[in-house]
């Protein structure tokens, strides 16, 4: 039987990357002895505030249709803490609540490409990029974010990619899987080239409340950038919901208004008892947050000053995030060999980040969501295995 075109655009390298992912998962299942440092999935349980205000909810009976948007007070309540964030007028009108930043992105890409066009993002990039902006049948014009400036972007490496089909600028900041933050004065020089060449800037700020004492910028707050920026984030990170599929989309009413007939064909709202947590999560000013950010910090630096003693191996440390960017070229192995030889040696799980991009060939991407011990358990495996390599200096 015939398959629409559109399947051969939804996998790609990026869909293979998941393999040794989930190989680990499985066996872990089987009780084998595994530290999976391959995923973004928090060890955090999601604050008992958030989960207490949902079961409420549930018991009382909110189980019926929402609105195809989301609840008003919800979209309201997202839409006052990106007004103070920016201090651009949101409403919610500018607002359209998901099922996680991935279907905001991918509802995002149906609205604004079209067959032909070109997204120009910054690689390395997240996997599932490759698929989402392909699917409406737009081309990627990536542009490297190099090893040697640890994969910080240069928006003069944007201006080079424009051409007169270009229609869109995706980018993450804080990016996933390096970590690393566009600074205000590459986010400035990108809005100005926006509203120059009339594009559209969609950024994924998923991990904008896990910063490291640095500042982070939405591209939406600068001048001229409100009509044509669209920000995508959502709770699965900042508050350990990952399971919750809670994100948004914020950007102008014309495009919600599409997002909502998208919406009516496809996702047709999210369960409303869900969203009242989510409130919670919005209205309130929960310890346990600053507990994740504190802890992803501290497991950040004693990963960074574990591994840089390894010969062979060398940290690129991350501005924000739960994830890190290792450098094994000093090995001899190619990232995904090295990957692979970790795993069947040690069962330690980390992802080869050729996937990303080739920007990033010769890195694996390590995450942080294991607990303290095992994450030092985990580096602990890591160095034993590199000193076993042939050619890597004791």
């Amino acid at each position: 039987m015939r398959f629409s075109p559109l399947v051969d655009r939804l996998g790609g390298e990026g869909a293979a990357a998941w393999e040794i992912h989930y190989r680990a998962v499985k066996d872990k299942r089987a009780g084998r002895d595994v530290i999976i440092l391959s995923v973004g999935d928090p060890d955090f349980d999601t604050p008992a505030a958030i989960t207490e205000a949902t079961i409420a909810a549930l018991k009382a009976g909110d189980t019926h249709y929402s609105d195809l948007l989301g609840l008003d007070e919800l979209r309201a309540g997202i839409a006052r803490r990106f007004a103070a964030k920016t201090g651009q007028p949101v409403t919610l009108d500018n607002v359209a609540v998901m099922a996680g930043a991935q279907c905001g992105l991918f509802a995002s890409a149906l609205c604004l490409l079209a067959p032909g066009d070109e997204v120009i993002v910054p690689e390395p990039m997240y996997v599932t990029y490759e698929a989402t902006l392909q699917a409406p049948g737009a081309t990627i014009v990536p542009v490297p974010q190099r090893a040697e400036s640890d994969f910080h972007l240069d928006a003069k490496d944007v201006a080079q990619a424009i051409t007169p089909r270009t229609r869109a600028i995706y980018f993450a900041t804080p990016c996933n899987p390096t970590g690393a933050m566009i600074t205000r004065d590459n986010l400035e020089r990108i809005a100005q080239l926006a509203i120059q060449h009339n594009l559209w800037v969609v950024s994924d700020e998923v991990y904008a409340t896990l910063i490291f004492g640095r500042e982070h910028v939405s591209i939406a707050g600068l001048p001229g950038m409100a009509e044509r920026a669209v920000t995508i984030s959502s709770l699965s990170k900042s508050h350990a919901m990952t399971g919750w599929r809670m994100g948004w989309i914020i950007g102008p009413k014309a495009l919600i208004d599409h997002v909502h007939n998208l919406s009516m064909a496809m996702l047709y709202g999210l369960p409303t008892f869900l969203q009242r947590g989510a409130l919670v999560a919005l209205e309130r000013d929960l310890e346990e947050v600053e507990i994740m950010r504190t802890t992803y910090q501290r497991r950040r630096d004693a990963a960074v000053a574990r591994l840089n003693q390894v010969a062979g191996l060398k940290c690129h440390s991350p501005d924000a995030g739960m994830f890190m960017m290792l450098d094994v070229r000093g090995t001899g192995l190619s990232s995904g060999a090295f990957s692979e030889k970790l795993y069947d040696a040690t069962g330690v799980a980390v992802l080869d980040a050729t996937a990303f991009g080739r920007s990033a060939e010769g890195h694996v991407r390590v995450s942080f969501v294991a607990d303290d011990e095992s994450l030092e358990e985990a580096c602990r495996r890591i160095a034993g295995f590199v000193r076993t390599l042939p050619g890597v200096a004791a």
